[in-house]
């Protein structure tokens, strides 16, 4: 299955996941499971394209967003890919590998707002909140107005916000 989704998220260096699972419990989050996730992304000539390799997500996709701190407009295209097929390979030959990235991420859901726990190989732990519109009836007002009231909750500082994706932190390191 394709999807095209818009979203409005941040990306948080956290030190403290404890604290914003309770706070994920008390408000009657969905906990889907914890994913050990490798995203292999490719050299690509606009945007980023990675392959997302999971016990629970399995992905190619495809957004665009620019790189900065605070809140973040995401256009991201989603293709369902098989385990074990031989699209790693193909994109691999044809593209070339830029950065590896490996994590173990926790998935939770509060309607149409995902947050992630992230655990990252060589770079430590982070709080993601994607607000998600799927299909062009939630305002990027008011996504905007979910992602500042989850990180006035989980009291995420100005300073703990990360502009970079986590491909551009590994190949800065």
């Amino acid at each position: 299955m394709n999807q095209n989704i818009t979203n409005i998220e941040i990306k948080a260096r956290c030190l403290n996941q404890d604290a914003i699972r309770d706070i994920l419990k008390k408000e009657g989050a969905d906990f889907r499971g914890t994913d050990h996730q490798i995203d292999t992304y490719f050299n690509v000539s606009n945007g980023r394209l990675k392959l997302r390799e999971g016990t629970i997500e399995n992905h190619l996709i495809f957004y665009d967003r620019k790189e900065t701190k605070g809140l973040k407009e995401s256009s991201i295209l989603l293709y369902d890919s098989r385990p074990g097929s031989a699209l790693k390979e193909i994109l691999s030959r044809s593209l070339g590998v830029l950065a590896v990235v490996d994590k173990h991420r926790e998935i939770y859901f509060i309607g149409n707002v995902k947050f992630h726990l992230d655990r990252v190989e060589g770079l430590g732990t982070f709080a993601e909140i994607e607000a998600i519109d799927s299909d062009g009836s939630i305002s990027k007002e008011q996504l905007s107005e979910q992602c500042d009231r989850y990180m006035k909750l989980f009291d995420i500082q100005k300073d703990d916000l990360v502009a970079a994706s986590y491909s551009d932190l590994i190949l800065n390191r």
